[in-house]
């Protein structure tokens, strides 16, 4: 019996130390990432939840900046925060809804390139590299052409589960991951990732992976700001 419990004793410890290893990996590379999302001259800010992601967005970003009209492109991560009510429900600005249910898709098209000429933009990303990298794949481009040029502040909700060691994990995990569970949920679109789960580089008309950008800089300097958020969130 005493073997017994010296040996589960034994088990669990050396669980606990590998949990507790875990741990101190993933803080050290939340904190690498950070600080090389820094060194790439992205405003940096992170938030233990969506709720202080949220209270950054509203107390130490929006006071910091001037706006008149505002955007976004979709994002899950995004939404759960709630960051994009305080501008719906702003009477004082310009809001583009470029993804109003009551817009036809050819509105929808006009109010996204309106949108690239915000004060501004938020949106998410796919990936993130741990050397400070963002990297995107769109259909469009509606939501990776602001990263690039456009808006005068764009502000980016991501979620720990997004960073990748490097862009060769990034382009794995947005092919395999981001882009199959994002197809799966636009019912509207037929194309062969939502029922295999698997890309399969279709040829359809409503492919929706077009458009690949890698954001290493942010230029200006801290024109995009970036709100790391210690949760898994969206895809």
């Amino acid at each position: 019996m005493d073997v017994v419990i010296e040996e589960s004793v034994s088990f669990v410890g050396s669980k606990l130390n590998s949990i507790m290893e875990e741990l101190r990996d993933k803080e050290s590379i939340i904190q690498n990432t950070l600080k090389q999302l820094k060194a790439n001259n992205f405003e940096v800010y992170f938030a233990e939840d969506t709720a202080k992601a949220k209270a950054i967005f509203e107390n130490d970003i929006l006071p910091n900046i001037k706006f008149k009209s505002a955007s976004y492109a979709d994002s899950i991560t995004m939404r759960e925060t709630g960051a994009l009510d305080l501008l719906q429900n702003n009477q004082d600005i310009e809001f583009i809804d470029t993804f109003s249910p009551n817009d036809d898709w050819d509105t929808r098209i006009i109010k996204r390139k309106q949108a690239l000429t915000v004060d501004l933009f938020l949106t998410g990303t796919n990936a993130i590299t741990e050397s400070g990298y963002l990297v995107n794949l769109d259909m469009i481009g509606n939501r990776v052409a602001p990263l690039t040029f456009g808006p005068e502040h764009v502000v980016l909700f991501i979620g720990t589960n997004k960073i990748v060691k490097d862009k060769e994990e990034a382009f794995h995990r947005i092919k395999t991951i981001a882009a199959t569970l994002n197809a799966q949920r636009h019912t509207n679109f037929k194309i062969p990732c939502q029922t295999t789960g698997v890309c399969v580089d279709c040829k359809s008309k409503q492919r929706i992976c077009n458009s690949w950008v890698i954001t290493e800089k942010s230029f200006p300097k801290h024109r995009i700001k970036v709100i790391l958020i210690n949760q898994d969130l969206g895809y």
